[in-house]
């Protein structure tokens, strides 16, 4: 299984720093998720375990070599990378951008072999799309169009997939539907998964490991318990925060939350619990 870790790395744009002296290492043959408000460096940090930008100092580790010093088909056979806007794909078929997901182990201008075209009916099928192979990706709902686009990645045969919030701009059904996507990939195929998102109860309801961030900086990793707590949602988002459990997971939830400002920032927060969360103490 690959390993990935970041050691003391520091990213910015021009000379402006995102993020400084920051370390962390993803769990194997979990979902991991992180968490932050907007600017915090969660895109950022995704993009660096990735090789999408550079980092400037410190370093990232690939089963323990460097991640800048690797060959570009080499670490493209050992992760993928599902971007938030993932670039158009006018006028390519569902098979055809499948298909894509194999590039990494062409050589030169070479064809699809049999392994390959197995491989891309297999990410099509469990993805669901076999149907849609043939109709153009254009046509598309943005739900089937995130299948596809995950459909890719997994005909690259990676053991680490990496989304940056694969449920934007998705409905309520479409984000739970590529999110028990994802956790059916996560338990039958022992895929790493590490993504972005925004929403707290989903984060908390699919990840096994979360990385909540604040400028830069990461503030708390852990499980859901861990992490989904008054005093950390208090630190990295400002906010008033009553937990309960959610009564299908028995996971935590924000239930609802109030802004603070001001000098109420920094009192203390009781959290005090709600009835639904005693229910289900």
């Amino acid at each position: 299984m690959v390993s990935v870790n970041a050691d003391n790395i520091e990213i910015g744009y021009g000379e402006q720093p995102i993020i400084e002296n920051l370390s962390v290492e993803i769990p194997q043959n979990q979902i991991t998720t992180i968490i932050g408000p907007n600017g915090c460096g969660k895109s950022t940090l995704l993009k660096a375990l990735t090789r999408i930008i550079p980092h400037q100092s410190g370093s990232v580790l690939v089963d323990g070599k460097d991640i800048a010093k690797e060959k570009t088909k080499a670490l493209a056979q050992k992760m993928a990378i599902l971007p938030q806007s993932p670039e158009s794909a006018n006028g390519l078929t569902v098979r055809e951008l499948v298909s894509y997901g194999r590039y990494p182990y062409q050589k030169g201008l070479g064809r699809l072999k049999q392994y390959d075209r197995e491989l891309i009916d297999w990410a099509l099928d469990v993805t669901n799309i076999s149907a849609l192979r043939n109709e153009s990706v254009d046509t598309l709902s943005g739900g089937q169009r995130q299948r596809v686009w995950i459909a890719m990645s997994l005909a690259q045969d990676t053991d680490m997939i990496f989304l940056d919030e694969p449920t934007t701009y998705l409905d309520m059904a479409h984000q739970l539907e590529v999110l028990e996507l994802l956790q059916q990939l996560n338990l039958e195929q022992s895929r790493t998964i590490v993504m972005v998102l925004h929403d707290l109860n989903q984060a908390a309801r699919f990840a096994d490991h979360l990385i909540a961030m604040k400028d830069g900086d990461i503030v708390q990793t852990g499980t859901s318990e861990d992490v989904i707590q008054c005093d950390v949602l208090r630190e990295v988002f400002s906010i008033d925060a009553d937990i309960c459990r959610d009564p299908r997971t028995n996971k935590p939830m924000c239930l609802t939350y109030n802004l603070l400002k001001g000098e109420n920032q920094h009192e203390e927060n009781t959290c005090p619990l709600s009835a639904l969360n005693r229910a289900f103490a």
